[in-house]
Parts: structure tokens; C-alpha cells; sequence
């Protein structure tokens, strides 16, 4: 596929070396060894691309005998694949439903959005040919979220995708803002989502919800379920709701780890898994102070009533510079929202907290 929006292909762009190829088993097998020697008790493993089932099924059958192999401190092991489902195929989605894949599948609402910017090389559209493969997962009962990019297009069409999705089935929803390229101003690009389109798109879909909510027929949505998980005292699950980036492991095809898949840039290399520790990437991260630049905000921030849930959100969105301090592109869109939904975020977590006691 070539999506107008790839925020993958962006990154590409902006490195001397496009693209690495695909994975060796050689390569994973060390990524696997090292990862599952790291965790203390959990470990999680999510493939993305690009296309990451372009790799072939025998590489994630290859995947699932290396944790075999080196589990020897019997980890919990979690993993997750992310896919545009053009081309999968009934004996790949068995097999992700027999070990326990949960699926990421790229679908931008109904089909007017959805192929609008989701379209093949050859520009064909692709919306019937991912209903076809959930269809699928539905048959084969393979665990799956639906991933849509909220852009120029969905962004404006919040109660038909809400109402498509529920028409069909589609319990488990994962709204992402659309991310406009590396270097440039914000709001160029005929798909980019303005903080305009996104406070109103956010707080049409939450009264959407929240009505479904109280007879209990509401999907659920990673966003608000995040935001009443912060109002009960608990971390973000979601990275980008958080404040402050994380210590995640994004590994490219080489084996070089970067600390976002947002940065997967040279300038942001920590090291490579085929000759490095973990131990080791973690003291380069500390050098390069990737979380640190997270942990500034502005003061205009700090202050404002909606920070505690809000928390500056994604570094990747923090696009407008006071010095070495940065303001979410999207804080107009958030203080929309807030101002529109948060007394009765605080009103379901109340409900909540009653029902645990």
C-alpha cells in the first residue's frame, strides 16, 4: 500500500538509508534471547512496519520457537502485530489466533474515508479487501483492535465511523491523530488533521460514547478508557498520554534500536541488539537525553487546570518551541475537549471507583 499519510515513509526520507530490508531470523533470534534475558516479569513484542506480515508466516513460526528456546525465566510473553490486512490469508490468521497475536488492523472508517488516503501502489482502494480479511479474524476468532488514523477526512465524519463500527462488531477502537512530516509546519498536506477539526472530532465521538456508556453497549475507545484510568489514580496504558516518553525498544530490520517509532532516525541510533545490550542502549539513551527533552514543558502548561489528564501529550506533537521548552500542536483540541467532556470523565470514574468497593 502506499498510504498519502505513512508517517514511516516520511521517517524514511529523512535518512540516507531508506529502507533496511527485511529482518534476518538471525537478527530476531537476538532480539528474542536478549529481550526475554532483560524482562523481569513481562515482555511484550509488537511487529510493524511498513507491512510487517511482508516478512512471511515462517518467520513469526520461527518467532514463536525462539521464545520457546530462551523463556527460560518463564516471562509472560505478549505479542502483537500491526497490519494493513490486504493480504492475509486464512492459514497466517489461524495462526495468529492460535498463539494468542493481538492484531492492530488499519481501517479509517467507512469507505468513503478509508480510501480516500488508504490506497495500493497502483492507486486502487482497499476498503473491501480489509473487510474481507475481518471478516476473517471474526471467523477464525483472532483477537484485534482497529487502528484508525484520524485526518482531514475521518476527523470530519466522527458519528458515521462510530456508527459503522458498532454496526459491524467492531468493539475495540484505537483513534491516532495524523502526524504531518518531519521539518514542516504543520497543516500543509491535504490529509493533515488541524487542532480545529481534532477538539471537534474528539468531543462529537466522546458524546457518541457516553451515551452508549450508561447501557453499557459503548466500545470501547483506548483514548477515553486512558484518560479515566489517570482520573483513578492509575498510569497511562497509551505512551502518548503519559507526558513523558517511556523506555521502549524500536528495532529496525538491522538490529539497530531507537527509543520511538517516531525517531527512527540516525541522529537517535542507541545501539544494535546483534552486538549490544540492553544495558548498553539504556546508558546511550540517557546520553542522547531523548526522555529528558520530554520532561520539558512550558510553564503555561504546567498551570493550566487540565494538565493532570492532558499531561502535554505526545513529544512527537510538540511542534511550537519557547526556547528549549515545547507546546503540543493539538492543545486548543484538548482544552475543546476537556471543557466539553471532563466533568463527566470524572462522573464515570466516580462510577467506577463505586462499583470496586
Amino acid at each position: 500500500m502506499r498510504c498519502s499519510y505513512c508517517f514511516y515513509c516520511d521517517i524514511a526520507n529523512n535518512r540516507e538509508q531508506r529502507s533496511y530490508g527485511f529482518m534476518s531470523e538471525e537478527t530476531l533470534e537476538q532480539v528474542v534471547k536478549k529481550a526475554l534475558a532483560h524482562a523481569s516479569k513481562s515482555c511484550t513484542i509488537a511487529f510493524q512496519g511498513g507491512e510487517p506480515t511482508l516478512r512471511g508466516l515462517d518467520f513469526y513460526k520461527t518467532l514463536i520457537e525462539l521464545q520457546k528456546k530462551y523463556n527460560v525465566l518463564d516471562i509472560e510473553i505478549q505479542n502483537s502485530i500491526q497490519t494493513n490486512a490486504l493480504e492475509l490469508d486464512d492459514e497466517f490468521i489461524i495462526f495468529l489466533a492460535e498463539n494468542s497475536f493481538l492484531t492492530g488492523i488499519s481501517l479509517d472508517g467507512n469507505k468513503t474515508a478509508h480510501n480516500a488516503y488508504r490506497k495500493t501502489a497502483s492507486g486502487a482502494d482497499t476498503f473491501f479487501d480489509v473487510l474481507d480479511t475481518i471478516g476473517r479474524f471474526d471467523k477464525y476468532r483472532a483477537e484485534y483492535n482497529i487502528l484508525t488514523v484520524v485526518n482531514a477526512m475521518t476527523g470530519k465524519k466522527a458519528d458515521k465511523i462510530y456508527y459503522f463500527y458498532k454496526k459491524n462488531g467492531m468493539e475495540f477502537l484505537q483513534f491516532i491523530p495524523c502526524l504531518d512530516p518531519l521539518n514542516e509546519a504543520p497543516g500543509g498536506s491535504g490529509h493533515s488533521l488541524t487542532p480545529e477539526v481534532y477538539g471537534k472530532f474528539l468531543c462529537e465521538l466522546f458524546d457518541l460514547w457516553y451515551d452508549d456508556f450508561w447501557d453499557m453497549t459503548n466500545p470501547y475507545i483506548r483514548r477515553f478508557e486512558n484518560y479515566i484510568a489517570i482520573l483513578l489514580g492509575h498510569g497511562a496504558e497509551s505512551c502518548d498520554m503519559r507526558g513523558v516518553c517511556g523506555d521502549q525498544y524500536v528495532v529496525e530490520a538491522d538490529g539497530e534500536v531507537y527509543p520511538c517509532d517516531f525517531y527512527v532516525l540516525p541522529e537517535y541510533g542507541l545501539g544494535n541488539l546483534n552486538d549490544k545490550t540492553f544495558d548498553e542502549i539504556d546508558e546511550k539513551r540517557k546520553d542522547i537525553g531523548f526522555v529528558e527533552y520530554s520532561q520539558k514543558i512550558r510553564e503555561s502548561c504546567v498551570s493550566c487546570r487540565y494538565y493532570p489528564i492532558c499531561r502535554g501529550g505526545c513529544r512527537r506533537h510538540r511542534l511550537i518551541s519557547d526556547g528549549d521548552k515545547t507546546l503540543n500542536y493539538f492543545c486548543d483540541a484538548y482544552k475543546k475537549f476537556f471543557g466539553h467532556a471532563l466533568d463527566r470523565l470524572i462522573e464515570i470514574a466516580e462510577t467506577a471507583k463505586g462499583e470496586r468497593r
